[in-house]
């Protein structure tokens, strides 16, 4: 099993509060707001942590230059992905990879 889908399955097993502090310290390591295409909008509306909550819901409509490869969040959990603010979390992206994969072949 590699990283990414490893770490699924475990975050499943912990409880609530192992959770919160799970996605406290990746919110913390976020570099999001650091990155070109992150917005004020974004940045009033909270956003952030595209990787694991998904796409920006009305905020980041343009891409500007990608940083989703040097946050320490993205090498920590093994994803593989990018462009989450456009393109949704790493799950929902492996998911639509793997969807396309099954329509193709």
């Amino acid at each position: 099993m590699e990283k990414f889908e490893e770490m699924v399955v475990n975050f499943g097993k912990f409880s609530p509060e192992e959770r919160i502090q799970g996605m406290k310290k990746a919110t913390d390591e976020c570099i999001c707001p650091d990155c070109p295409t992150y917005n004020d909008c974004a940045r009033k509306a909270g956003e952030g942590l595209f990787c694991a909550h998904g796409s920006s819901f009305i905020c980041i409509t343009k891409e500007n230059t990608c940083i989703c490869k040097q946050c320490p969040v993205w090498k920590e959990y093994g994803q593989t992905n990018e462009h989450f603010c456009s393109n949704g979390s790493e799950a929902a992206q492996r998911w639509v990879e793997g969807v396309r994969a099954k329509w193709t072949t």
